[in-house]
């Protein structure tokens, strides 16, 4: 069963590890494994159920994806794709930003959690030791509204393809999770050079915009299309001259924030996505790469 094209794995075989880091175990063949990873998250069903005859063992399928995870392996990809993509002029830098919330099924939350809720983030990983090092304490899961959830926060160019990708338990505030979602923007040069980390504008949503977001951005020359909030509309004008200026706002510019949308609207086709069944919050937010990288591979 091939869920990738051909042109698609002519582009991802490269970026690929080679071998498994033990002398005479060399990787089992990459491509069908990853096509059994990208059925499961499409499909929602458990690694148990995976159709043997198509991917094989589900462990090898299972204990690939998990390593994988942690090592880094997704993000050094898809800062492949993206360096790519940017030497040939094809990063549109008007970035959006926003977040969406999921569902943690009773498969994902039946791990020890600290009793009070913790909103440590899950990003960019380095290589690490362990499939559990880095791993927030509380798994990246919160109570909100909806129960217990899990934040998905997006970055994306102009054309709706995700350049960074960080995890938050679900009642974590978007504004203080944004200077860590710019802090994973990171686009290398194929030549000499420092990579990217810095676009040219930021869309987001009133969620976004405290005064302190403002003056980061103006700080890194980051220019801001985000709209004001009504409160802070209110406070200024009863501050008389001492309240500032009005803030303006590019709202031709600001019109083309739905891209970040759309972006969690093809995310969540994949049922594994929309729903969180991941114990590993690692592991959860190393699925929602690989559709990152489904979704650059596509362009």
């Amino acid at each position: 069963m091939r869920l990738l094209t051909d042109d698609q794995w002519a582009r991802l075989a490269p970026c690929l590890p080679h071998n498994s880091g033990k002398v005479g175990r060399p990787f089992a063949d990459h491509r069908r494994i990853i096509d059994g990873i990208i059925y499961r998250y499409r499909t929602g069903i458990p690694w148990r159920d995976l159709p043997r005859e198509a991917f094989g063992p589900w462990q090898t399928v299972w204990k690939r994806h998990r390593r994988w995870a942690a090592d880094g392996t997704w993000d050094t990809v898809l800062a492949q794709l993206t360096a790519q993509a940017d030497s040939a002029g094809g990063i549109d830098w008007i970035v959006s930003v926003d977040s969406t919330i999921t569902r943690a099924h009773q498969h994902a939350t039946n791990t020890p959690r600290p009793d009070k809720d913790v909103g440590a983030a899950t990003r960019r990983s380095g290589n690490e030791a362990s499939a559990t090092e880095g791993e927030p304490a509380g798994h990246a899961i919160g109570r909100s509204r909806g129960g217990l959830t899990t934040k998905i926060h997006h970055v994306v160019d102009g054309k709706g393809r995700p350049l960074a990708v960080v995890v938050t338990p679900g009642q974590v505030h978007d504004g203080p999770v944004l200077p860590l979602v710019l802090g994973d923007i990171r686009v290398p040069r194929l030549g000499r050079g420092r990579p990217r980390t810095t676009p040219d504008a930021l869309l987001g949503d009133k969620a976004y915009s405290s005064k302190q977001i403002r003056t980061d951005l103006a700080a890194r020359d980051i220019r801001a299309v985000i709209p004001e909030r009504a409160d802070q509309q209110a406070n200024r004008k009863r501050r008389g001259r001492d309240g500032g200026r009005p803030r303006t706002l590019d709202a031709e510019t600001y019109k083309r924030r739905n891209v970040v949308e759309r972006s969690f609207n093809l995310l969540k086709q994949w049922r594994g996505l929309a729903t969180r069944y991941d114990k590993l919050a690692i592991v959860y937010r190393s699925a929602a790469v690989l559709a990152a990288v489904i979704t650059w591979l596509r362009s």
